[in-house]
């Protein structure tokens, strides 16, 4: 089932892309297990990690990464999903929760960017919600397109955000970092780009309002703000107007998930990262007919699905992303 709509099989054809898949793979950050990067004047810095989410303790190890602040970011869990190359993404997001528990350096809190659920059903936003609070973490959602079926995610939202007014939308502050919840998979067309609409950006505007510039931000939603690739709807038609609320900022990191694989860009000191998926893999921009799982053999399943942990180590900077896989 493809990631551009719900109903939809994946297999139309799509236009030529406005942005070449050349471009979009010169994105691609890095995914495997054993490194921790960050982002120094848009340069990728990485340094060697024996661990990220268990084992040492960085402390232990004299790395200077028992930060400020640390939490951790999952992705695309679809529940519900029953097909190739993953019949069973409850397993791999009990996996992915129990890594995260049994960390040696604890997170202060989990987010979840989106999909949920693969159909929006009850019943798999019951058994998603009972393995993610194994973790024993506070838990800060936003939906996926896959979680607003039916009724524009008021199920989703008095489950998940009750705190959000019933818009999905919400802020809040944690040792000196702001956190943004934005929506962008409401009336969305067949095949579109994901959008924010006017409200929700003058919410934005009013929250940003009397922030100090020096305060970092992190923004969370689940398709990209950038235009990763619109031939296949992997970006925000109304992501620029939101850009340009954070650009005056000096440190905000926008992180979402929906195309289950690690990208970055760099725009001055706005950082936009993707994420991969506890469930299944996509392809890389421009391969193939159209997105949707990307089947490869269940021996290298979990090398392809992670989770990321995020590291304030100070609060003059951007902050230190590590993404592991499930494998390692």
């Amino acid at each position: 089932m493809s990631d551009r709509d719900p109903k939809d099989d994946g297999k139309d054809v799509v236009d030529a892309p406005a942005m070449s898949r050349r471009r979009a793979m010169a994105c691609l950050a890095w995914a495997g297990a054993g490194i921790l990067w960050t982002l120094d004047g848009g340069v990728p810095r990485g340094l060697p990690l024996a661990t990220m989410l268990g084992g040492t303790t960085a402390s232990a190890a004299g790395n200077p990464l028992s930060g400020t602040l640390s939490f951790v970011q999952i992705s695309d869990s679809h529940i519900g999903f029953n097909k190739a190359p993953n019949p069973d993404p409850a397993a791999t997001l009990q996996s992915a929760i129990e890594r995260i528990r049994s960390a040696s350096q604890r997170p202060a809190f989990m987010l979840h960017t989106g999909d949920v659920s693969h159909l929006s059903r009850a019943e798999e936003f019951d058994t998603a919600q009972q393995i993610v609070n194994g973790a024993g973490l506070e838990t800060h959602y936003v939906p996926g397109e896959h979680d607003v079926i039916g009724d524009d995610g008021r199920a989703f939202f008095s489950r998940f955000s009750p705190r959000s007014g019933g818009n999905g939308w919400y802020s809040f502050d944690q040792q000196g970092v702001h956190f943004i919840a934005l929506v962008n998979v409401l009336n969305l067309k067949a095949g579109g780009m994901g959008y924010l609409g006017d409200t929700q950006l003058d919410w934005l505007a009013a929250d940003l309002k009397g922030r100090s510039r020096s305060t970092p931000l992190v923004v969370f939603t689940h398709m990209p703000l950038w235009s990763v690739y619109p031939a296949w709807g992997w970006g925000t038609d109304d992501g620029d107007r939101a850009l340009a609320l954070l650009r005056p900022f000096g440190s905000v990191t926008v992180l979402n998930g929906h195309i289950h694989q690690v990208l970055q860009k760099v725009e001055g000191n706005v950082r936009l990262q993707t994420a991969m998926s506890t469930a299944f893999p996509q392809p890389a921009p421009g391969d193939g007919p159209g997105p949707g799982p990307l089947k490869v053999d269940a021996s290298q399943l979990r090398q392809t699905l992670g989770i990321r942990r995020v590291d304030f180590t100070s609060l003059d900077g951007a902050p230190l992303l590590g993404d592991t896989t499930l494998a390692s």
